[in-house]
């Protein structure tokens, strides 16, 4: 397993966007729940999902629209690649395809890829977007879709997830 406190402390000095804004950490950490709901039904990849939910947005430069924040937050997991970050190539290749792809709109491919994407589109409700049903890749997001979906209006924070990576909770 990786050290997720080790990692967040390489990640956050650079990180240019408000610690627990629209994407921040709180957003990170319900797509990290979110994904592993979806794994529990699919056998998706739970190691990549956790890293996609830490690297998918952590290059993102401004809190609106960023084309290339998926490919820079993939290039990241790319720079930390044998320290931090230890994958095989199959599973590297999933978890930087899943970082680089995640706002294309995509819904077929690897079980791992659609649980990653569908992790994150369960989390729209935070930016006042309802995810719809046919977007999302697989059965088990429809399904975890109300859940979720009340979870990012609220803007619920996962504080156990958040002190198991060694980043503080907003007040």
């Amino acid at each position: 397993m990786h050290n997720l406190p080790a990692l967040f402390a390489a990640i956050l000095p650079d990180y240019a966007l408000p610690l627990h804004g629209y994407h921040g950490v709180v957003h990170w950490a319900r797509v990290l729940e979110n994904g592993l709901r979806i794994a529990e039904q699919t056998g998706a990849d739970a190691d990549v999902i956790t890293l996609f939910a830490i690297f998918h947005d952590a290059r993102r430069v401004n809190e609106h629209i960023d084309h290339d924040h998926g490919l820079r937050g993939g290039e990241l997991a790319r720079s930390l690649r044998g320290s931090l970050v230890r994958l095989d190539d199959a599973r590297f290749d999933l978890l930087y395809e899943a970082c680089r792809l995640h706002t294309n709109g995509l819904v077929d491919g690897d079980p791992t890829l659609q649980a990653c994407w569908d992790a994150d589109r369960l989390d729209l409700g935070r930016v006042g977007i309802t995810p719809a049903p046919h977007r999302l890749c697989t059965d088990a997001a429809r399904s975890l879709l109300p859940w979720a979906h009340a979870r990012a209006q609220r803007d619920e924070v996962p504080r156990a997830v958040l002190e198991a990576w060694g980043v503080p909770a907003p007040e």
